[in-house]
């Protein structure tokens, strides 16, 4: 659901998901645009929580960075204009180059995810599908995949394009996950 009212910065979305109020409630930002995100179905947690755990795993055990879990915040872009973007991957990843040896933000991610997951819900909207594809594309992701479950497919994107995988294709993480192979299979079981 879009909420119109005005436009909305970084700042303004982390008091309003941080607000009491909104405990129980989960947004995006798209352009200054706040998006409330319905809570998701148990397959698609379910999905989610499968797929974060074969790439942490994978992350982890050869030390390539680090992965969050839906709802993490990621600023792909801040305008001094007020139309800030802030999307959240049901799965991210961050590759270790990236990382500050500072630490971790208290907030968001300041940059996209350099892996972006979304398992798509049977009532995510194909147009807005496509525009957040093309926002995490033209902010600096480098990898997205699309995880359909009535089809059993993944879409994956890159700059150079897409591509659909079926259940007896195999998912790989190509330059930014090296090695990490994974049967699509695998999500739907």
């Amino acid at each position: 659901m879009t909420i119109h009212e005005r436009l909305y910065t970084v700042d303004d979305l982390w008091a309003i998901s941080h607000d009491p109020a909104n405990e129980l409630r989960r947004f995006e930002l798209s352009e200054g645009v706040l998006i409330e995100m319905t809570p998701a179905s148990f397959k698609h947690g379910r999905d989610t929580s499968r797929l974060n755990r074969f790439i942490s795993e994978f992350v982890d055990k050869h030390k390539l960075g680090e992965t969050t879990a839906a709802e993490t915040g990621y600023i792909l872009y801040k305008n001094p204009n007020g139309k800030d973007t802030v999307r959240a991957p049901d799965v991210g990843f961050v590759s270790v180059t990236r990382i500050s040896e500072q630490g971790f933000p208290d907030g968001y991610f300041p940059g996209a995810p350099d892996l972006a997951v979304e398992v798509i819900s049977p009532t995510d909207e194909a147009e807005e599908v496509h525009f957040k594809v093309t926002q995490y594309l033209k902010y600096g992701t480098r990898l997205i995949w699309l995880v359909y479950r009535k089809s059993q497919t993944v879409v994956v994107h890159t700059v150079n394009g897409s591509r659909t995988l079926s259940v007896d294709d195999f998912l790989d993480g190509g330059d930014l996950l090296p090695g990490f192979r994974l049967p699509v299979r695998d999500i739907f079981e």
